[in-house]
């Protein structure tokens, strides 16, 4: 992988006060970025740890130390706001656009480990990897939906320049770009961000897909993404919206009440494989399926995840990228709780069908 900037965008490297990394990035010609992280900062607490459950072959990631990260602070106090008015926080620039930094209460930190447990039932080891916050935006106020195409663009230009520089640091296997946005997400910040996550194991979602994937492609010799990408349009049924190089719909069999997949009709493994059609592209899609979102209960801005499926390393003939959008609220006063069955098994069961979901939100179009 590349980590290539493709739009004209400047790149400045620094470090906070107690060593993390912090990178600010800039659409058009540079901007200064020689703000000096002032805090007196202890290193930062790591120590977390990787454990395989036996009974199902998935990685759990022990995090203890992360009970004692910051909690919905006040507007005021907001660690991802600008230093600005004497205040201190995780940005010192008293202004940006986009700002990417190493998490001060990290899940996964620092270079892989060897694993122990002889015996298979209780293997274990160091929390390696890295976690990373994006800010969006430097109003504390806004969202992703505010924002305009160039700063979404902006956007999508940094995760995919962090998805090449994280999938090449030793014993990552998979780089994952998200974003929590509400409280009932359980967001800790209130400030628009998202997150990034470079895992040393292949995270149990991505495993099944791809396991599905192979199976799909010894079967029929085609790729499944490709198939499944097909079919949606071709049927019309789900499709949300479509423009030249990428279609959103509403999947088959959705798990949530409002589910929306968006994938680039040429198809690629990661965010490093897009060609400058297809993000030139992206923001404008992208932008206005959040804001249909925010139009589909009249109730304020929708709690939802975005989650950005990257293929693992040693899979990028099997995964395609895409995106996967959706919220838990299932009506302007009711939300989607995980209860005994989801939780329990693993097995949703949807409140809405998804025809339903995707008319609904073709009909909230401006």
């Amino acid at each position: 992988m590349a980590g290539t900037l493709t739009q004209p965008t400047a790149k400045t490297v620094t470090t906070l006060a107690d060593g993390r990394q912090l990178i600010y990035y800039d659409s058009g010609e540079a901007v200064p970025r020689d703000a000096v992280d002032l805090r007196p900062l202890d290193p930062p607490a790591h120590g977390s740890e990787v454990r395989l459950d036996p009974a199902t072959g998935a990685w759990v990631t022990v995090a203890a130390h992360r009970q004692a990260r910051t909690y919905q602070p006040p507007a005021e106090e907001c660690p991802l706001c600008p230093s600005r008015d004497g205040r201190h926080s995780e940005i010192p620039a008293d202004d940006y656009q986009v700002a990417v930094f190493e998490n001060r209460f990290p899940s996964l930190a620092g270079p892989p480990a060897a694993l122990e447990g002889a015996d298979g039932l209780r293997v274990s080891g160091p929390g390696a990897g890295r976690c990373e916050v994006v800010c969006f935006t430097a109003d504390h106020d806004a969202s992703f939906a505010d924002l305009d195409e160039r700063r979404a663009r902006l956007v999508l230009d940094a995760w995919t320049d962090r998805t090449a520089e994280l999938a090449a640091l030793p014993g990552i296997r998979q780089v994952y770009c998200f974003e929590n946005r509400g409280a009932e997400i359980g967001v800790t910040l209130a400030h628009p961000h998202g997150q990034i996550y470079a895992f040393p194991f292949t995270t149990p979602r991505t495993a099944r897909m791809t396991e599905r994937a192979a199976e799909h492609r010894a079967a029929t010799g085609r790729s499944l993404f490709d198939d499944l990408l097909a079919a949606e349009r071709a049927d019309g049924a789900r499709v949300v919206l479509a423009g030249e190089h990428w279609t959103a719909f509403v999947p088959f069999a959705a798990r949530w009440p409002y589910e929306v997949h968006l994938y680039p009709h040429r198809r690629v493994a990661d965010l490093t494989g897009l060609d400058e059609p297809q993000r030139a592209e992206f923001p404008r899609l992208y932008l206005e399926l959040l804001r249909r979102f925010d139009r589909l209960f009249g109730a304020g801005r929708t709690p939802y995840i975005s989650a950005w499926h990257q293929a693992p390393a040693g899979q990028e003939d099997e995964l395609a990228l895409h995106l996967e959008l959706f919220t838990i609220r299932r009506a302007a006063d009711k939300l989607k709780f995980l209860a005994g069955v989801e939780s329990g098994m693993d097995a949703f069961v949807n409140d809405i069908t998804p025809e339903d979901a995707a008319r609904r939100l073709r009909e909230v179009a401006p």
